[in-house]
């Protein structure tokens, strides 16, 4: 049997259910509505329109629920959004942050990541590469932000190397340094004894986990040097003048007493560039994948390793090639010659970038530091000078060495190394690309051969010196970065890693044509060539194609298209046109001189009509 529910208090009586289906509902807001009817006071008796509004928001059913789910509270208009107090977050226990948004980012850190110069002005262009340029400013903005706020990160910090009250650090040994590091940077410091195959010239691989050494007696050696695990050890049985990893430790090549080889981890020999003969020095550019070599014919060469083929052969006309070093910051090669000048040279051009004139004698050695601004020079009149590359091309700061210095090398916070005999001086300054302080030197060690090879260590504060003795690996506190790329340079990564490293660095390869002494030239336009490639067109078409097509009226009905008619219309457009440009010509004049100031006189001059 079906049972009839019993009416509650919500549910309305039987007679009124027709009129609690008709009734309409009630909303949240309505309430506000009718306390507002309510304390309204009458309009006038005239008013019934609002009258029977005001009749029509008085609820009819007074049987109210005791518990609603909206609130009884008036409801206030909505502020507008820029009005609002932004509520303070709060955290899942309901605690308010003290400091809410993200931190606050000093300037002078931001500025250090942006590379944007702000103080030159957006060009006067169309809005819509303005807006591109104001877009590409504003990510620029951002991304530096970023960068800066994740430098919080970056747990290393560069060491340092400081005496008690008046004592000289240059005094401190290579022994008392050790017994105060901990025992991983101690095991960094190591004399390797190979004496009847020395003297050696060496060099670290880009990511500092691996040696290569190679000595003048044909030894060749490749290692681990942070686990002293041997890659590959092989003798050439012919003498080798130099030694430089490529792209990465998986190859490497030798400038042998003839030819230049190109070597695997392995010890197997893979190439022999017969083109590349006598060869003295090696230099290897990692974004454009060049091999430079210079030989004792007066040639600079440049090999594409990537292809396998001679970018480009410049002669020099200075004779023997033995003094070469690269420039970090824009792949410039710099020539040291007898004549006592320094010379710049880059794969586009056949004639030197510029000549620096640095000493009365011949040069021994050049060094270029990180930031590309400075260049430390020395010669066989005992003098050591660093020069500045910006442009000035004029020397800083010199200073006379009792026996001049034959091996100079820049470290990444930029201190300077100087190999003189049997003893290695080096200099610091206040902070990476800041100018060596060449009054008193930072540390000096003394070795059991002469120097043949200076090569600081990437990421490590280690400094490779390569003698007749063998190899010397010293510790120089404070010499390189503390933090490092892991998506660039990662001195943990695995094979496959490296494999797609490899892989996306050939896709980013920089040409040879764009080597140039400011790389910030190529984001400009180059006016000249622009103008002239336009002439060369208009002559080979006859004809200028981007020309503006002369104005043609559309033809419009009820006779508005007479020949008087048109005629008059094109004549308006013409003389819009000159207008135009007879305001951009106005715009463009440089603001008249004031006139000069007549001579005043008691009586005017028939002379006075010439004066202007």
């Amino acid at each position: 049997m079906e049972t009839v529910p019993k009416p509650s208090r919500d549910v309305p009586p039987k007679k009124n259910r027709l009129q609690a289906k008709k009734k309409k509902p009630r909303r949240y807001w309505e309430e506000e509505t009718s306390l507002t009817a309510a304390g309204a006071s009458p309009g006038p008796p005239g008013n019934k329109k609002r009258n029977r509004e005001l009749r029509h928001q008085r609820p009819k059913n007074t049987n109210i629920p005791k518990k609603s789910r909206f609130s009884r509270k008036p409801q206030l208009p909505k502020k507008p959004r820029e009005l609002r107090n932004p509520e303070p977050q709060r955290s899942l226990s309901g605690a308010q942050d003290p400091f809410p948004g993200p931190a606050p980012i000093p300037v002078e850190v931001a500025q250090k990541f942006c590379r944007i110069d702000k103080s030159k002005k957006l060009p006067h262009s169309k809005s819509k590469t303005r807006s591109q340029l104001e877009v590409a400013e504003a990510e620029e903005q951002e991304i530096s932000i970023k960068a800066a706020r994740s430098e919080l990160l970056l747990a290393e910090e560069p060491g340092f190397l400081e005496g008690e009250d008046g004592e000289d650090t240059a005094k401190i040994r290579q022994v008392d340094i050790v017994e105060a590091v901990d025992i991983a940077s101690a095991a960094k410091h190591f004399d390797l004894n190979l004496r009847q195959f020395g003297p050696y010239r060496l060099n670290y691989s880009r990511t500092g986990r691996h040696l290569a050494f190679g000595g003048r007696r044909g030894h060749v050696a490749t290692l681990d040097w942070v686990t002293k695990k041997l890659m590959c050890e092989i003798n050439v049985m012919e003498a080798v003048r130099d030694i430089r990893f490529l792209h990465s430790e998986a190859l490497f090549a030798v400038a042998q007493n003839r030819w230049l080889h190109i070597y695997d981890n392995q010890g197997i020999e893979l190439h022999c560039i017969r083109r590349c003969d006598r060869v003295t020095r090696l230099e290897f550019l990692p974004f454009h994948f060049l091999l430079a070599t210079a030989s004792e014919t007066g040639f600079l060469t440049y090999l594409d390793v990537s292809v396998g083929k001679i970018v480009a052969a410049l002669n020099a006309r200075a004779g023997r090639l033995d003094v070469m070093t690269k420039n970090p910051y824009n792949a410039v090669i710099h020539l040291g010659h007898s004549n006592g000048t320094v010379s710049l040279w880059s794969p586009a051009m056949k004639e030197p970038l510029a000549k620096i004139l640095c000493h009365r004698g011949g040069v021994r050695a050049v060094a270029v530091d990180s930031t590309g601004t400075y260049m430390a020079t020395s010669g066989l009149d005992h003098q050591l000078k660093i020069f500045d590359l910006r442009g000035t091309f004029q020397p800083l700061s010199a200073r006379t060495l009792p026996q001049g210095a034959g091996h100079l090398v820049f470290s990444q916070r930029g201190l300077l190394a100087a190999g003189m005999g049997d003893v290695v001086n080096i200099w610091a300054g206040q902070g990476k690309a800041s100018l060596p302080s060449l009054e008193q030197p930072y540390l000096t060690h003394r070795l059991s051969g002469h120097v043949h090879g200076l090569h600081f260590c990437p990421f490590e504060d280690v400094l490779g010196v390569g003698h007749t003795g063998g190899i010397t690996s010293m510790l120089v506190p404070g010499a390189a970065e503390p933090n490092f790329d892991g998506l660039e340079s990662n001195p943990y990564r695995s094979q496959k890693q490296r494999q797609e490293w490899e892989v996306k660095a050939l896709l980013e390869k920089v040409p040879a044509e764009l080597i140039c002494l400011d790389p910030r030239a190529l984001a400009e336009v180059d006016v000249i060539s622009l103008e002239q490639e336009k002439k060369e067109r208009i002559e080979r078409l006859g004809y200028d194609p981007e020309a503006k097509a002369p104005f043609q009226p559309k033809p419009k009905q009820k006779g508005r298209s007479s020949t008087a008619s048109l005629v008059k219309r094109k004549r308006k457009v013409m003389d819009e046109e000159h207008r135009d440009k007879v305001r951009q010509s106005l715009e463009q004049q440089p603001q008249k001189q004031e006139k000069k100031a007549k001579p005043t006189r008691a009586r005017p001059s028939a002379l006075d009509r010439f004066l202007r």
